[in-house]
């Protein structure tokens, strides 16, 4: 009787994936209780996936774009300039039939979106047109339980090997959310809040953990307020500030050590102002909420059995292909960008910048020597004061192409290398009346993994010896060792076990090389 010893093995894999671009356009009515519009000023747009429905080879997803637009406001008397700045809100619905080969009703599907482009227009003082262009990426992934040989039992003599495989396995895969609240206090020399405007607050240097049954989560947020002040003038402020924030999740299973392939979106929350000890209301709060894909890798040092061959019996393995990976490198980089930029009103005089909003775009991943060639954009909105009487706001857009090559030694073809791009440490300088310097670091991060099939014993079939094969070997031999061969292989040619080979020949070691005299004695 043989038996085998065998270990699940969790690997993830692509069964199948899809992509599909959209066009989104639509025009939009300012609502009647907003403002007439002057200018444009900030924009922004998030998607919302809302529900996705699987069939046969199609993958239904129905959602919506979310944007939000700052602007300046026609003011109604005839002696005031366009000072005042408002705020406006809208989405635009879509629902979208992607064809996905070899998906199956019940398979579950992973949905991710870029926004490429995001162009907000003003027809009339009430009527906006929207643009974008909406790239959606679907994945099915499926975990495959390798079931690998480790070990053997046998009531027999049968010889066996292993060879020892370093691997990633999977050791979690799950979605979560981790909810960050913050309240701020604006400083003692602005007024109190009447209204707020507009609000941004955008997660930056996000870092994930792997702890014992948790996941440490740190960051920052970086919140931008504008908001109407309390007092004869209603006066127009702005406040901006960085908040740490640390934490965790519970993740039953996991291991200090283990690999993080952690993935985020960040989803909007109202702002909400309420008053201090004092009853004035200078306290802003919210809620931001991070959407985790998660996915932990272990790595693993595991010894397979390889080969295996029979004494007094014929023994053959009977092999097939399985898939692998195992963590390659893990790479980080930062590169330093700049940018000059004119001001498309020619008439502004920049008195100072209030707010910059950037986004990183990468449009291209490709593999290099000894690294991955990165190429990309940073999209600028850069909101300013202005010094004319007529126009107080305004908005500097830019966008500054990228080049990079992170380096990772060793890295194919072959590799898997999902990359985490962000922009950090944004600067602006006014130059000149109309002119601002932009300088920022580029941070990018990837953990490499080399895949691979590996032959693996699947199951051992035992037979009675072929009796004329065995006769016709010699109970003692001499063998000259060729190029190439091992001792195993010596071994499973005359039937007889390595360690008798390695005790006749009285060898320290089971090297051999080519020209050695290796004496056979078969046990009878």
């Amino acid at each position: 009787m043989v038996e085998l010893i065998k270990r699940n093995i969790h690997m993830d894999s692509i069964r199948c994936k899809a992509q599909t671009q959209m066009t989104l356009e639509d025009d939009v009515i300012i609502s009647d209780s907003r403002p007439d519009a002057a200018r444009l000023i900030m924009d922004r747009g998030n998607v919302v996936v809302e529900e996705v429905k699987v069939t046969d080879d199609h993958v239904s997803v129905k959602g919506r774009l979310a944007f939000h637009v700052l602007y300046l406001t026609e003011r109604v008397t005839a002696d005031a300039g366009r000072g005042d700045v408002a705020f406006m809100e809208g989405d635009i619905p879509f629902e979208e039939m992607i064809f996905m080969e070899g998906i199956r009703g019940g398979d579950s599907v992973n949905v991710n979106w870029e926004l490429e482009d995001l162009t907000i227009g003003l027809i009339n003082s009430r009527k906006l047109s929207v643009q974008s262009v909406l790239t959606l990426s679907l994945t099915c992934e499926e975990i495959c339980d390798e079931e690998t040989a480790v070990d053997l039992y046998s009531e027999e003599p049968v010889e066996f090997r292993k060879r020892t495989l370093d691997i990633a396995s999977m050791a979690i895969r799950k979605k979560d959310i981790f909810r960050v609240k913050e309240e701020v206090e604006i400083p003692g020399s602005f007024p109190n809040i009447l209204n707020m405007i507009w609000s941004e607050i955008q997660p930056e240097a996000v870092e994930f953990k792997v702890l014992e049954d948790k996941i440490g989560v740190q960051g920052e947020l970086r919140a931008f307020f504008l908001y109407r002040g309390e007092g004869e003038e209603e006066e127009i402020c702005h406040y901006e500030t960085t908040l740490p924030f640390a934490g965790s999740l519970d993740c039953p299973g996991a291991q200090e050590g283990m690999i993080p392939e952690i993935r985020f979106c960040s989803e909007e929350r109202e702002v909400e102002v309420r008053p201090d000890f004092d009853g004035e209301e200078r306290v802003i709060t919210f809620e931001q909420c991070l959407d985790l894909d998660i996915c932990i890798y272990e790595e693993e040092r595991i010894d397979i059995l390889s080969d295996v061959y029979g004494v007094v019996k014929e023994v053959t393995a009977v092999e097939k292909n399985a898939d692998f990976r195992r963590l390659l490198a893990r790479s980080s980089g930062k590169t330093k960008l700049s940018g000059h930029f004119k001001c498309e009103d020619e008439k502004a005089m920049l008195h100072k910048i209030l707010h910059t909003a950037s986004a990183l775009q990468l449009t291209g991943e490709n593999i290099t020597a000894g690294g991955i060639e990165l190429t990309g954009v940073v999209n600028m909105q850069i909101f300013y004061e202005s010094s004319s009487e007529n126009d107080r706001y305004g908005v500097i857009r830019g966008v500054i192409p990228f080049q990079y090559v992170l380096e990772a030694e060793g890295i194919n073809e072959s590799c898997i290398y999902p990359v985490q791009a962000f922009v950090d440490q944004v600067t602006v300088a006014i130059i000149d009346t109309g002119e601002v310097d932009v300088k920022c670091v580029l941070y990018f991060r990837s953990n490499v993994y080399q895949k691979w099939q590996e032959r693996i014993v699947e199951q051992v079939i035992v037979t009675e010896p072929d009796m004329e094969k065995m006769e016709s070997l010699p109970g003692i031999a001499v063998y000259m060792v060729r190029e190439g061969d091992s001792l195993w292989d010596i071994g499973k040619r005359y039937y007889v076990p390595v360690s008798v080979i390695r005790q006749t020949n009285e060898l320290s070691s089971d090297e051999v090389k080519a020209g050695d005299r290796i004496l056979i004695v078969k046990n009878m």
